[in-house]
């Protein structure tokens, strides 16, 4: 059952989800734009944002949530108004008189062209069948359950079988770590994970650590979507008050690595921590800064500098193509590997061109081409 104090009053990590997600749909939505208005010849002009758990759109503090923001963002821009069509779901009669009402208040809502539609419905199997049967538009989809009930491999797929299509969803680490040892819950484990992974798990977890078991549910998961062909899958976690739990991650599926790369850069952002400027995608609210957490004597850029010399060892390659081949599933940004390249060519442990000395000092561009000794 939903915790009807949920939209009570913003939390610190509520704001950093709706921020994120608010975040990429600019982002999403401006590229594909831009690919549409490149290719006249497509049939279509339209891109579509669906929010299938998207609550009374204000909490009972006057807050916004993400689907005004989202609705918000595309007032502002001329272009979104022209094409957006939005789709927001929840089960629950008050809220969805609540959004509607929130909608309908927002100044400027009559500059979209089409108006945004409200479900009623329970989110299940049904939902994910009728959007698997149909061809969809250009979609950024947003699930965000209060547990794990409605949340599937085959929704996600749903979601994603077409053309510009991603996926971000919240995933209730703390419900679905539970779960995984509950036979009561088993059949939604297995919605979630597949049934292999999700019997293996129920098994494998119980001798782990909690950071191992985190760890462990993580990738299965992600090991899961990617077994479905969606390459790119990235988590960014939430912890509790403390800063030692984690209880939600917030996850992006993507088919392109456009769409991971700029991702990767708004989570980067929005974590609240980075160690030699390695971003932790993570959010600790601000008590468990404060506690005083346990510091990691690790170094993740000599590391990283390190896996370089092996991994592209004999190899004559771009910039661009080291951070697009070697940084999915790993922590790193756009700005460790030029900073860990600059420090390995001042060492001689790699030549580029052109030379530091024919480029702005301490820059390292994407065309740069970097040879790595055999």
């Amino acid at each position: 059952m939903a915790d009807s104090s949920f939209f009570d009053e913003t939390t610190e990590q509520s704001l950093v989800k709706a921020t994120i997600v608010e975040k990429y749909f600019d982002s999403w939505a401006g590229i594909i734009i831009g690919a549409q208005k490149s290719r006249p010849d497509r049939d279509e002009n339209r891109i579509g944002y669906v929010d299938l758990f998207a609550g009374p759109g204000r909490y009972k503090d006057g807050a916004i949530s993400t689907p005004l923001r989202v609705i918000e963002k595309a007032i502002a821009k001329p272009e979104y108004a022209a094409r957006l069509v939005t789709i927001f779901n929840d089960k629950d009669d008050e809220n969805v008189r609540s959004l509607e009402s929130a909608i309908n208040s927002l100044p400027g809502v009559g500059k979209l062209k089409y108006k945004p539609v409200i479900w009623h419905e329970e989110v299940g199997d049904n939902i994910a069948q009728d959007f698997a049967r149909i061809n969809t538009i250009p979609l950024l989809a947003f699930v965000d359950p209060w547990g794990y009930k409605g949340l599937t491999l085959n929704l996600v797929s749903a979601f994603l079988k077409n053309w510009g299509c991603d996926c971000i969803f919240f995933f209730n680490y703390s419900r679905i770590n539970a779960g995984l040892s509950n036979p009561r819950v088993h059949e939604h484990m297995c919605a979630l994970f597949g049934d292999e992974r999700a019997d293996r798990l129920s098994i494998e977890l119980d001798p782990l650590s909690p950071p191992e078991r985190a760890s462990r549910i993580i990738n299965e998961l992600s090991m899961a979507l990617k077994h479905y062909g969606y390459p790119y899958v990235l988590p960014f976690g939430f912890k509790n008050d403390s800063g030692r739990r984690t209880t939600h991650h917030l996850i992006l599926v993507t088919k392109h690595f456009k769409g991971y790369d700029v991702m990767k850069g708004i989570m980067a952002t929005a974590s609240s921590e980075a160690e030699q400027g390695v971003p932790s995608f993570s959010f600790v609210p601000a008590n468990g800064l404060r506690q005083g957490l346990l510091f990691d004597l690790n170094q993740p850029l000599e590391d990283l500098q390190q896996h370089l010399l092996v991994d592209f060892a004999g190899q004559r390659v771009s910039m661009r193509q080291i951070y697009e081949r070697h940084s999915v599933d790993r922590p790193f940004i756009a700005r460790n590997y030029k900073e860990a390249l600059c420090t390995l060519e001042a060492a001689g442990k790699i030549t580029a061109d052109p030379p530091a000395a024919r480029r702005r000092k301490g820059t390292f561009a994407d065309s740069v081409l970097v040879t790595f000794r055999k």
